[in-house]
């Protein structure tokens, strides 16, 4: 049965999302919520599984830690916004389709491309193989059985960005018996104030953690790590969070994409090549005034509930809004008891403020709990999801650029 057949009218208005991250579930729940009572607009939300992923607790459950079990389509319910359970395998831009799981196919009228970025295990020979990632709930839970198994030995994470820095601290936190390896080409929290820096590297060291920085690992092996300019680490586990890779369906689809196969966007998160196509999160190339985002979930899901904004917008008749986003902190956590949040300035640049402790743990932990209950407000209320910080003159793009 077609969209339009659904919806009981012959010029429904096609809306497809693909992925249910936080960008999409953003995306998802706030245009649903706008558009719930037209029967000319049919919804539907993509994603490979029904229960959400906790992208920023994934460190917890490689270490055993137990989640909340978060249902999409218990969360949809209520919307109008149909959800669809499938692996999506081919984007067709000039059909405008979509194909799941190799034997379905939807059509679209206009497409929010939310398929976010996994661990790149590609770049360096073995790592696909013998690494770990926490690309998925499933990755992170064959890590903790690992983990689980393991008596005593060492665990390398390979990578001292955020998500290495938190692994580490939780892997040497829940397993004690275990020697813990962080190593990267930069020094862990190298973009940080000294004073935050300092506070991150002296909980790393009462953890126990190994820190190795400017290293660079050029081979993965099964039971050890080889680096640049010779010599290797033992390694009875290898925990890969160096880098980021995005789906390929983009390029394969004939999308304006930049150098990391990101969809390039105009101002209103449109591709440039195909305006009927918004990408939001990891997925696009956004530019703003200080250069192109970075992928987190305090910019991800502004992108959603912009595309979405957009297409309410678009549909009514009138011109969507330029997207302007700046930045506000970096939430570390440490283990359970410990963390740091680095306050920023809108172009991520370090501002003098952080919090670090007890008081860190509880800001850290508000801000990874907040997505739920944002989609659930809002549900009932669409607007209280449309609040973000615009960043000023950071965002700013001048006419020259």
């Amino acid at each position: 049965m077609s969209a339009q057949q659904e919806t009981g009218t012959a010029t429904a208005h096609r809306v497809v999302i693909l992925g249910a991250g936080y960008a999409g579930m953003a995306a998802a729940i706030q245009l649903a919520a706008r558009v719930k009572r037209r029967e000319d607009v049919q919804v539907t939300l993509v994603n490979g599984q029904e229960r959400f992923t906790e992208r920023m607790r994934l460190h917890m459950t490689a270490t055993g830690q137990p989640l909340a079990e978060l249902s999409i389509p218990q969360l949809l319910e209520g919307t109008g916004a149909q959800f669809v359970r499938g692996w999506v395998t081919a984007v067709d831009a000039d059909a405008k389709t979509v194909r799941i799981d190799d034997d379905r196919v939807l059509p679209y009228d206009t497409l929010v491309y939310g398929l976010g970025g996994v661990a790149d295990t590609s770049a360096v020979p073995g790592a696909e193989d013998h690494a770990y990632t926490l690309s998925s709930a499933q990755d992170a839970e064959l890590l903790a059985d690992r983990l689980a198994r393991l008596g005593s030995g060492t665990v390398v994470v390979a990578g001292s960005g955020l998500t290495g820095i938190e692994s580490a601290a939780e892997i040497a936190e829940r397993h004690p018996e275990l020697n813990v390896v962080l190593l990267g080409r930069q020094e862990p929290g190298a973009a940080m104030t000294p004073k935050a820096k300092a506070y991150l590297h002296a909980a790393l060291d009462r953890l126990g953690v190994q820190v190795r920085a400017g290293v660079e690992v050029v081979k993965v092996l099964p039971d050890a790590v080889e680096l640049a300019g010779g010599g290797s680490i033992a390694a009875d586990a290898v925990l890969w969070t160096s880098g980021t890779r995005v789906s390929p369906l983009a390029v394969a689809a004939g999308l304006a994409v930049d150098g990391h196969g990101r969809i390039v966007t105009d101002a209103a998160l449109r591709s440039v090549s195909h305006s009927e196509v918004y990408a939001i999160g990891d997925a696009a190339a956004i530019r703003q005034g200080y250069g192109l985002m970075h992928g987190t979930c305090q910019g991800g899901m502004p992108t959603g509930v912009h595309a979405a904004l957009s297409i309410d917008r678009v549909l009514r008749g009138r011109q969507p809004k330029p997207f302007r986003f700046g930045y506000y902190h970096t939430p570390v956590s440490l283990g359970r008891g410990d963390a740091m949040v680095q306050f920023t300035r809108p172009d991520g640049s370090p501002r003098r403020v952080c919090l670090t402790g007890r008081m860190a743990v509880r800001y850290k932990e508000t801000v990874t709990a907040s997505p739920w209950p944002t989609y659930g407000r809002m549900k009932k209320m669409p607007a209280s999801g449309a609040f973000w910080p615009r960043g000023g003159r950071f965002t700013r793009i001048r006419r020259s650029q």
